[in-house]
């Protein structure tokens, strides 16, 4: 046997023969058993990898959505609050214009009443003489 191995000959534990030393053959099957494993884990890592990716994106979706939702309802809040105060200001001018009309006929009213006194005393003056 040590005379074939110098020629690159060499035999295994069940006398198969081999081209590379038992040792180093032995190394390389674990190698190549070893990288296996280690593609199968990277393949796997991938899939775990590219499942979370989508799901993140998914949730990244979901998120824009309420987003937009939410601005939507802030802009419908604010108009609602500016509309109120544009209801309040258009109600304010209503009160201030009534109560101008009120203080223009009790003012016309004070000037009917002092009319209507004078030409009572007037009218009693001249019956009385």
């Amino acid at each position: 046997m040590s005379e074939l191995s110098q020629y690159g000959v060499f035999f295994d534990e069940i006398d198969k023969m081999c081209i590379l030393e038992p040792t180093n053959y032995k190394q390389t099957t674990n190698l190549k058993e070893e990288s296996f494993i280690y593609v199968e884990k990277i393949d796997e890592f991938q899939k775990i990898a590219d499942k979370f990716i989508s799901t993140v994106q998914n949730l990244g979706e979901k998120i824009e959505v309420q987003k937009i939702k939410a601005i939507g309802a802030r802009n419908l809040l604010q108009l609602m609050e500016k509309q109120k105060e544009n209801n309040q200001q258009q109600m304010r001018a209503i009160v201030k214009e009534v109560s101008m009309e009120v203080e223009r006929l009790r003012v016309q009213l004070h000037s009917l009443q002092k009319t209507e006194a004078q030409q009572t005393d007037f009218l009693s003056q001249m019956k009385h003489n």
